[in-house]
């Protein structure tokens, strides 16, 4: 009788296994590259944000602008030579712009060289009928933003119209972007003219482009939220990732002077001078109303 249980307990946990290996296997796109496993959907996506809709007091003032860089970029390469299919994360984008538009202000939508905005669909909130509608609303900028080259050539000298530049998460966010000297320039000229930067979970990847040609790093000493390498070195054993990443970001930031005051991919955000950031996506409406609240009270 016992060897029986044993026979019936052991066949139960290989088909478990057997189960778990195959929900957890990440998903083969057409493109070669991999989206996350079903088993990583169900535990790292929503169908609908936790977005709180707020009634600002709208700012009317001038710098009513927001300059927002997204990724054009939608494989990142592993370790073992496979590609995360990603891009910037919906949520991450999205519900802060939804709170910052709701405050009043207005974006500037652009990628390095003009080409769509490659967004995680695969993490898009289908029941969520507010980041949907922002979504449709700027669609076409999505699809057809501005050159941020030309951003630099034609609205550097009218920083007085801008409040801050924004820089959305997802994985995507580290593919050129923070080797990209325009994107340093984007950064100075923000921080140079008082001017906010905003930016979650993998955006903060951005910030290590101010070192390039050995310049000093510009938030040395910062406090800042940002998503852990930790948890991005875990994701591949729920097939999120389809193997471990070249370079992470928490890690690298530290390196260089930033203080990191997150340990999990939390809820966690943080305001220190200009620099607003925060840990996840989970972050992302913490992330919008700081934003808000904190750029409608400087701006006032």
């Amino acid at each position: 009788m016992i060897k029986k249980i044993l026979i019936g307990l052991a066949s139960v946990i290989v088909v478990a296994f057997v189960v778990i290996y195959f929900l957890a296997k990440p998903t083969l796109e057409n493109d070669g590259s991999y989206s996350p496993s079903n088993l990583a959907l169900s535990l790292g996506t929503v169908s609908k944000t936790d977005f709180e809709y707020i009634e600002y007091t709208k700012y009317e003032g001038e710098k009513s602008k927001i300059l927002v860089i997204f990724t054009e970029e939608k494989n990142l390469e592993m370790k073992n030579g496979k590609l995360f299919s990603t891009g910037n994360h919906p949520i991450e984008a999205l519900v802060p712009m939804l709170h910052l538009k709701n405050a009043g202000f207005k974006f500037e939508i652009v990628t390095p060289t003009g080409k769509p905005v490659a967004f995680e669909m695969w993490a898009f909130p289908n029941e969520d009928e507010n980041v949907k509608a922002i979504y449709k609303e700027y669609k076409a900028n999505f699809e057809h933003p501005k050159k941020l080259k030309d951003f630099i050539a034609n609205s550097f000298s009218k920083a007085d119209s801008y409040a801050a530049v924004f820089v959305p998460g997802g994985h995507g966010a580290m593919i050129g972007i923070p080797e990209d000297r325009n994107v340093a320039k984007s950064l100075n000229w923000a921080h140079n003219n008082d001017l906010f930067t905003i930016t979650l979970c993998h955006g903060p990847g951005s910030l290590l482009s101010t070192t390039l040609d050995k310049n000093k790093f510009l938030y040395d000493g910062y406090k800042m939220a940002v998503f852990p390498d930790a948890v991005d070195e875990m994701t591949p054993m729920v097939g999120y990732l389809p193997g471990h990443m070249k370079n992470g970001v928490s890690e690298r930031l530290k390196e260089l002077g930033a203080n990191i005051v997150n340990t999990e991919s939390d809820e966690t955000v943080c305001v220190d001078r200009k620099l607003i950031t925060g840990a996840s996506p989970l972050a992302s409406n913490e992330l919008g109303k700081l934003a808000a609240k904190t750029l409608l009270k400087e701006l006032k």
